[in-house]
């Protein structure tokens, strides 16, 4: 009996890691698996149907063509299964990674920058990552159609979307717009609105965000830009920076990956602190995404 309740447990562990690796609902989960069984199932049938017109009986050759016949039938049946279960495109998807992997090629990590500025760090990260081998800037999102940062995507060629406030935030998020660009991370910086439970749970430890401050000081609703600066110099604080972090539930509160100080002086304003943040941001925030999505 605990032999059957420890591999039941070991079963619902591995799925639960499955579900989260690939960032799909427990109903997609299903799907995905459902297909996986019976594209396996029509393989095996595929293989044995077609060395019954060659050989008569399963001798050694019989193995030795059936093993690479089956290699290169099963992704064809996976991908035949997948249509009529709706799930073509994570399958597609899926196989173009496994062949990378085998190749040798490095895998891709598409991100998108989600801005509601200028832009001044989305120029600098995709600056950072034009010519990357591994890491492409494919999507810049912003909630304001006259953004700076759009001109950003334009000078650098990146598509852009401009979301709309009751679809993101009480809507679906726009999960499958992203999920049909192949959307790996998402990469917030200077974007002011919240991010939606929805799309969190769609991309878990996937959002990260950059904060003017060292967290968990001055950080949460209405803590951004001028007001976070501000706030550090009427605390008398003697030190601020950057945290670049896991985005949850909560304002400005999910797990750090990195932080960086640097020295608030007796005779600084909001905008002289400003340009030593920003200063840490561009040196700092692409070289972490880098080092984290590697």
């Amino acid at each position: 009996m605990m032999n059957c309740i420890i591999n039941s447990s070991t079963f619902a562990h591995m799925f639960a890691r499955l579900k989260t690796k690939w960032k799909v609902s427990w109903f997609q989960f299903a799907l995905i698996f459902t297909t996986f069984a019976l594209g396996g199932s029509l393989c095996a049938r595929a293989g044995n149907w077609l060395l019954s017109f060659l050989l008569t009986e399963k001798s050694v050759l019989y193995w030795i063509i059936y093993i690479p016949l089956i290699t290169v039938l099963w992704p064809l049946c996976v991908l035949l299964i997948s249509i009529p279960l709706g799930q073509f495109r994570f399958f597609r998807n899926y196989l173009q990674r496994m062949w990378q992997k085998v190749s040798g090629k490095a895998a891709i990590q598409r991100i998108a920058i989600f801005a509601s500025g200028k832009g001044s760090n989305a120029d600098t990260i995709a600056a950072y990552f034009k010519n990357h081998p591994s890491i492409k800037i494919s999507l810049i999102v912003s909630n304001k159609p006259d953004a700076g940062v759009l001109n950003v995507a334009a000078r650098h060629g990146i598509p852009t979307l401009i979301i709309e406030k009751e679809q993101f935030l009480r809507g679906d998020a726009y999960i499958q717009e992203f999920k049909e660009l192949q959307i790996d991370w998402i990469v917030l910086a200077g974007f002011l609105w919240k991010v939606p439970l929805a799309l969190i749970q769609a991309y878990p430890q996937h959002i990260i965000n950059i904060h003017p401050a060292l967290l968990p000081k001055f950080g949460g609703r209405g803590m951004y830009g001028h007001f976070v600066h501000e706030a550090v110099i009427a605390a008398g604080e003697t030190e601020s920076g950057i945290t670049i972090h896991y985005v949850d539930e909560q304002y400005d509160h999910g797990a750090t990956i990195f932080q960086a100080g640097c020295e608030v002086k007796k005779d600084d304003t909001a905008d002289t602190l400003a340009q030593r943040i920003h200063a840490l941001e561009y040196e700092h925030y692409p070289k972490v995404m880098e080092g984290l999505l590697k």
